[in-house]
């Protein structure tokens, strides 16, 4: 039962954070067709969605970064962040807001700087 309802949890978590249609649509048939080609646990895709999405609510509030354009993804704890951003000043503020957040072992930094 614990299962099954993280299941539907973690499939609630990725239909509102990722827009996925497919989630929305297939509800815990597409959650469960994820999960099952995951490699991780849903005790880590769980902690992983979490990482991200406090991240992004991080970047939201944040006056430097007030990102929109820098998606974040999560694989077992090493946060990668993708886009592209302004300046170094706001890469720099993104990246230390990621390290920031509890359950972070890594960021790696693909976003590019120019408009």
């Amino acid at each position: 039962m614990n299962v099954l309802v993280r299941s539907v949890m973690m499939v609630m978590v990725v239909s509102l954070l990722g827009g996925c249609a497919a989630a929305v649509v297939g509800g815990v048939a597409a959650g469960g067709y994820y999960i099952g080609k995951d490699d991780r646990s849903v005790s880590e895709i769980s902690s992983d969605t979490t990482i991200t999405s406090t991240i992004n609510s991080h970047y939201i509030k944040d006056d430097v970064v007030k990102a929109r354009k820098i998606n974040v993804d999560t694989h077992r704890g090493v946060v990668t962040l993708y886009g592209k951003v302004a300046s170094q000043d706001v890469a720099s503020r993104a990246v230390a807001i990621a390290r920031g957040v509890k359950g972070v072992k890594q960021v790696v930094s693909k976003l590019t700087i120019g408009g």
